[in-house]
This record gives structure tokens, sequence and C-alpha cells, in this order.
């Protein structure tokens, strides 16, 4: 049985679905997350299962229990926000053992299980500590800790890197994933962030305009995108429309080589960096190299050319050309895409 199942959610603001009959089951010991652009309607669904927000149509299940009328500190959630949401007056331990003072558990089996979540997240010993003393990573943690204490059936996570910086939150988010396989927590995460999620998550929902665009593990989301908008939202640029025929599709690039078994007839065609290989301009389509962004091994260019959207390849730095050359461009089969 699914720990969390959405029956056809639909959260209607006026005439608009910011919900449209999503559905989508968490299992237990799983960690789900939620990606899409803003107004996709991922933050709405996590407030419509912490039931901060009615369902204008449909059900949340959890464990099989529809939670209908069933209010938000009755559902056994834990919540981490974005900001955070410590209490400033409030030391590190107070604000660890909220939701357990909250609930009735003993003075001393109170003391006991913060220090263990401290000790957990990475801050023994902080229990006096003020949170205002805390760096942005530490008060995460301590938020982390503050809603792991319960023991909640589901954690749920909006943005919960989103102040850090890169290499922090690089580093926290693999100590999370860890973390959680360790403690076999079910978690529904929210970020806008796809290093994050794909690091984190056993599975990756992509939102579009209320609705699942794509669900899949990272792998299978990276390598198959169900279409161009996931494939753009991935950050892939190299996507053009193109009428299939056999081995290859006439483009606005001209041919392309497709895989074997590639659907005949009209799709768009995603053509990953790695498959945009520069030689000599008698070799392939002729292009300008526009702009060149150094990336240590590897350098992204920006090729120009003459009909058809710009293409981007990714290039050993010492094979890189330089910006103004002229280049010919040949695609490689196995990194086409045809999407759709």
């Amino acid at each position: 049985m699914a720990l969390l199942t959405l029956d056809g959610v639909t959260v209607r603001f006026g005439a608009r679905d910011v919900l449209d009959a999503v559905s989508l089951t968490v299992a237990a010991h799983e960690t789900v997350c939620v990606l899409g652009p803003s107004g996709s309607g991922k933050s709405t669904l996590l407030r419509v299962v912490a039931g901060l927000q009615p369902p204008t149509a449909g059900r949340v299940l959890l464990a099989g229990a529809d939670q209908a009328g069933v209010p938000v500190h009755r559902r056994n959630l834990g919540l981490m926000f974005q900001d955070h949401q410590l209490f400033p007056q409030r030391d590190t331990g107070g604000n660890v053992g909220f939701g357990l003072r909250m609930r009735g558990v003993g003075g001393a089996e109170r003391q006991r299980r913060v220090a263990a979540l401290l000790e957990l997240v990475g801050l023994p010993g902080a229990e006096r500590r003020s949170v205002a003393s805390l760096s942005g990573g530490e008060q995460q943690r301590v938020a982390l800790a503050r809603a792991l204490a319960p023991e909640p059936r589901l954690l749920m996570l909006d943005e919960p890197l989103g102040q850090l910086d890169r290499v922090l939150r690089e580093r926290l988010v693999v100590e999370l994933r860890e973390l959680f396989a360790r403690l076999g927590t079910t978690v529904l995460a929210v970020t806008h962030d796809q290093g994050e999620a794909f690091t984190l998550a056993d599975r990756v929902v992509i939102m579009r305009d209320g609705r699942i665009a794509q669900t899949g593990t990272p792998r299978e989301v990276w390598q198959r995108p169900a279409d161009a908008f996931v494939a753009r939202f991935l950050g892939f640029d190299n996507v053009v429309p193109g009428t299939v025929s056999g081995a290859a599709a006439q483009t606005a690039w001209g041919p392309v080589p497709v895989p074997a078994g590639s659907p005949d007839g009209a799709h768009d065609l995603l053509i990953r960096p790695t498959g945009v290989r520069v030689g000599p301009v008698a070799d392939g389509l002729r292009c300008t190299v526009g702009s060149t962004v150094f990336r240590g091994e590897r350098v992204a260019v920006r090729l120009r050319p003459p009909a058809g959207p710009e293409l981007s390849a990714e290039l050993p730095s010492a094979a890189a050309p330089r910006q103004g050359d002229q280049v010919g461009v040949v695609f490689t089969a196995d990194d086409v895409v045809v999407l759709g």
C-alpha cells in the first residue's frame, strides 16, 4: 500500500486550476522530489497534502485513509520550509523538542531524543546554543531535526536548501540522502533546483501548469525526457522539430541521424550537447562559433547555423574552437532523443 496517494486532486482559484486532476503515489521509505517552474503548482501540492489547502476536488489518502476534514496537527506529518521558521526565543534544544513537548513527551525522554537528533544531524551538544548564533547550514539542520523529532510518517520539504550557497547546498543534499536512507524516512520534497532533486530523489515528478508532465527515476527522466517542455526545463537547448523517416530526421539543421527503431513521422528532437561534433567546415553543417564558456576540462560552445536555432555543444577544452571560427557540425545518433 502506498503511504501517500493523491487521487485526481484539483485546486481551483477563480477560473484557474492551480492543480488539475493530479494523481500521484509515494511509497513507504521513498523520496519523491517535485520539480517545476514558478506557477506550476508544486507548492500548492505540498500544501494540500499538509492540510493547509483544501482541494476543490479529489482525495488525499495517507496509508489508505482519506484525509478530508483531518486538521494539520493530526496528520502526523513533518514540515520543513525554506526559511527555517525557527523560534528565535528558544534555544536550539527548545526548537528541536518543541513538537515532542506539544505531544506530552516527558522532560527526560525529550532531552534524550533531542540530544540523539542533534547528534544525527551533525550538531552534537548544541542544545543550549542560541539559534541566532547558528550559521545558515546549522539552522537548516536544526529545522530538519525539529521536523524529524515527532517521528512523522511523511516528511515534507519546501525548497529545503534554497537559501544556502551552492557549495553548502551540494554537501547537505548528499548528507540528507544518506540520512533518509539510514532512517527509512518517507519524503515528499518540492524544489526548483534540478541538481538537488536528482541527487536526493528516488523518483522525480516534473509539473507544468498544474499537471504532471513526467515522472520517473532521475536516470529515466534525464535520459528520456517526455517532451520538448521537459527537455528544455532540464536545460537542454538543442530541441528542434523534425520529420523522422528511417534512420534520419529532416530538420532546420539538415538531416539528423536518429537511434534505430525511432518512430517515423513528425516529432521534436533533442540533441544532447555531447552529440554535437565539431570539425572542418567541409565535414558537415556550416556554423559560426558564437560564445564560448570555459568549464575546466570542457568548454560550452554556442554555434550559429545558417538556418534554425542556435546549437549548444560541449567540447574538450583542448579541441574547442574560438569565437568567430567557421566549423562543420555533425550529429551522433546515440545522443539524439526522439521526443513525444
